[in-house]
């Protein structure tokens, strides 16, 4: 060789990927070795001249001596090969003129030693020399820069012959469909497309879907059996495969079966994924609507039914109520047609832990469900000791009414009148719609009712988008006094007269702190669903009885944590209220007590100025103690100076011993639907029982893939820009699309 050799090691990778040149600098001359001589163009173009008239050509195909091969690699006869892809077969005069040049200057040679090839996988990823084989860069005459350059291989996939999918004749299938099945499936392998010719209850018949292919077979209905055998068949293709990136029996029933498995283990499989997967393992390229339709098509075997999910809710209450033993589960239908109506489901762990340990304050909200027949979830929550969500009751309706939410809150009063000798009276949280309000005076009418901050504020957003004002409204609502409450009326006012009177029509007792007259505990809002967004979402799109169980489990495992996480707490308070008193009695540090008797005090601070505090009826002037349930920094001074212990003048909600009493209950497991029937029969010892029968009711969802992800509520009212033409000085569109005459 000469000076200029360079060397690949073993099992060097070239890699030429999209856009990478090889670079021949200057002084170099490639020469090909015995009678390989190389056909140059004319001396000003600098090309590579790809013309039969030469003693060897630079071909694409399989027929030549010496070549340069866009296949896989073939093995060395005695010419040198380059290649460089696979199934590529054009003549040269076709390669010329697609712009597949390699640009040489005048008096150059391309040379490959003798006995060496330059080989590239037939993956396309690589540009491979095998070996101890050499590219040798002889010296000849200067060379100037001359580029290599490889263009863009589209992806091709060759026939090629798969041994677990081979067809004989005689081979036999349970049905038709299985051997249509076998074909798709060998057809995908074996990377040809399949044209169906003849297809009917007794005879199926398909070719190689390419034009002039000879491969066919003929397959028929075995006399008196529905058994298919292939009757021939012509196995050979002359055919190149296929030339583009999917497949024609890719269908989404293919895609389903194809990831059955993987769903079944992972439901949350996402369609990319599938993608990704389908393209690995069978080099088929799919759309994303392909792969979201073979998932969805899986998961609904897997789920079950929609229909079916409706008529077995009258099973899977008793189920509840068997497994659950206290437990409310109710449904209801429709007199005239049994279409479904009403579902109501309260578990006794939830009962018994609102009842006895938290505090007597009751959200409301619901969700639109995103299933094939709609409706409407309702939620009723409590609040336990820490501050957390406690779901207390769950409703299913078809539609939110006015009449669907008395029911509700009817059904919500009858639970807690049964469990309790002494109706708590309760402070409800909930928006403004009239069927809450109407639900609430009639079934309890001893609550304090408030209205959810979050949606007031949704309102006013939308009234006055501006984000100052929604400020000034939640300062209102946490202002504690009423001077504190008049004083943010009036900034409002200074700002927008307007804003001030929308706020005031809206009677204050029923959403500021500071005259609202029942126990919140500084809960202003009740947005429940979006607070359970993670997991409510995704589970509103599953049949009835499958949401509902994605619900129970939630509940059950929440349960489960919370009463492991309360037995490591060694403080006499949950954490959440430990903190806060922990703030207040630093802060006490700097307040000044006078004491008047043996319950009330004077409390002076250098900011807040004078308070009165009542140890005997836990109340400050401040409001704070009243309000929160844990004693005020005020209140906290006065006990400190009277040598009290702070821990005992909280609210018993707040403590450990509550707060484990809260999830001492537990929500059981419930067996699959096989063993309901079996189960119930076993029940009845005998008796007989009238099977209630449920249909779905008559709504359905619209056409289109639903919205899995929630609105947020600050983006539900928010004003869309108003775009303005420079053209006529008119909104609603731009200069480009402006219409009007000049």
């Amino acid at each position: 060789m000469a000076n200029h050799d360079l060397v690949l090691g073993q099992n060097p990778d070239l890699a030429l990927g999209q856009s990478h040149d090889l670079v021949i600098g200057q002084g170099h001359g490639l020469g090909l070795g015995q009678r390989h001589g190389l056909g140059l163009g004319h001396a000003h173009d600098h090309e590579l001249g790809l013309r039969q008239a030469h003693e060897h050509d630079l071909g694409l195909g399989h027929h030549h001596d010496s070549r340069l091969v866009l296949g896989h690699h073939h093995p060395h006869d005695h010419s040198n090969e380059l290649a460089l892809g696979q199934n590529h077969d054009p003549d040269a005069d076709a390669l010329a003129a697609q712009n597949h040049e390699l640009g040489l200057s005048d008096n150059h040679e391309l040379a490959l030693a003798e006995g060496h090839d330059l080989g590239v996988d037939q993956n396309l990823d690589q540009l491979s020399v095998e070996q101890a084989q050499e590219l040798a860069l002889q010296s000849s005459h200067d060379l100037s820069q001359a580029h290599m350059l490889i263009p863009q291989v589209l992806q091709t996939r060759r026939i090629i012959v798969n041994p677990e999918h081979q067809l004989t004749v005689g081979q036999e299938f349970p049905d038709v469909k299985a051997c249509r099945r076998a074909l798709r499936d060998m057809a995908i392998a074996c990377h040809f497309e399949i044209q169906t010719v003849k297809s009917d209850k007794t005879r199926f018949t398909a070719k190689c879907a390419a034009e002039g292919c000879p491969w066919r077979v003929h397959a028929a209905k075995l006399p008196g059996v529905p058994t298919f055998t292939i009757r021939t068949i012509h196995e050979s293709h002359n055919c190149s495969g296929i030339n583009h990136l999917g497949h024609q029996q890719a269908s989404v029933q293919w895609v389903a079966s194809s990831v059955e498995e993987r769903l079944r283990e992972n439901p949350h499989y996402k369609p990319k994924e599938i993608l990704e997967e389908i393209h690995r393992m069978h080099g088929i390229t799919l759309s994303y609507k392909q792969a979201w339709r073979g998932k969805e098509r899986i998961m609904a075997s897997v789920r079950g039914a929609f229909e079916e999910g409706y008529r077995l809710l009258p099973q899977y209450c008793e189920q509840v109520k068997r497994t659950n033993p206290g437990s409310i589960a109710s449904v209801y239908g429709n007199p005239d047609d049994n279409c479904f109506r009403r579902l109501f489901i309260s578990f006794y762990a939830s009962i018994y832990g609102f009842v006895n340990a938290c505090r007597p304050l009751i959200g409301l909200d619901r969700t639109l469900l995103k299933s094939k027949y709609l409706g409407t979830l309702l939620l009723a929550t409590g609040f336990d000791g820490d501050g957390a969500l406690f779901p207390l009751a769950f409703g299913v309706v078809d539609e939110e009414s006015e009449e669907n939410w008395i029911w509700f809150l009817s059904e919500l009063h009858a639970l807690l009148e049964a469990n309790t000798e002494n109706m708590p009276r309760l402070t409800i949280l909930s928006d403004r719609q009239k069927g809450i309000a109407d639900g609430v005076d009639f079934n309890f009418p001893t609550a304090f009712h408030g209205y959810c901050m979050r949606h007031l504020s949704e309102s006013f957003r939308k009234e006055y988008n501006n984000t100052m004002l929604v400020n000034l409204l939640w300062e209102a609502a946490h202002a504690l006094t009423v001077i504190e409450f008049e004083a943010k009326i009036l900034e409002i006012e200074e700002i927008s007269q307007e804003a001030a009177f929308w706020i005031r029509r809206i009677p204050p007792r029923l959403w500021a702190t500071a005259y609202f007259e029942g126990t919140r505990y500084g809960h202003l809002t009740a947005n429940i669903a979006e607070s359970l967004n993670s997991w409510i979402l995704e589970a509103s799109g599953l049949p009835i009885i499958q949401m509902m169980e994605s619900i129970r489990r939630q509940l059950m495992t929440w349960f489960n944590e919370r009463r492991e996480t309360s037995m490591q707490w060694t403080t006499i308070l949950v954490p959440s209220a430990e903190r806060r008193v922990s703030d207040a009695i630093e802060r006490a540090r700097g307040y000044q007590v006078g004491r008047a008797n043996e319950a009330e005090f004077e409390v002076v601070s250098p900011h807040e100025g004078t308070n009165i505090v009542d140890i005997r009826n836990r109340c400050c002037l401040c409001r704070g103690w009243q309000l929160y349930g844990l004693p005020c920094a005020h209140g906290v001074a006065a006990l400190l100076s009277c040598r009290q212990n702070v821990h005992r003048y909280t609210e018993s909600c707040f403590t450990v011993a509550t707060y484990r009493k809260t999830y001492s209950q537990t929500i059981h497991p419930i067996p699959d639907k096989s063993l309901w029937k079996e189960l119930s029969e076993t029940n009845q010892n005998g008796g007989e029982k009238i099977e209630i029968i449920i249909n779905p009711p008559k709504s359905l969802r619209p056409p289109g893939r639903p919205r899995k992800k929630r609105v947020r509520a600050e983006d539900r009212g928010r004003v869309k820009r108003v775009v303005h033409c420079s053209r006529c000085n008119q909104t609603g569109h731009f200069r480009t699309t402006c219409a009007a005459p000049i």
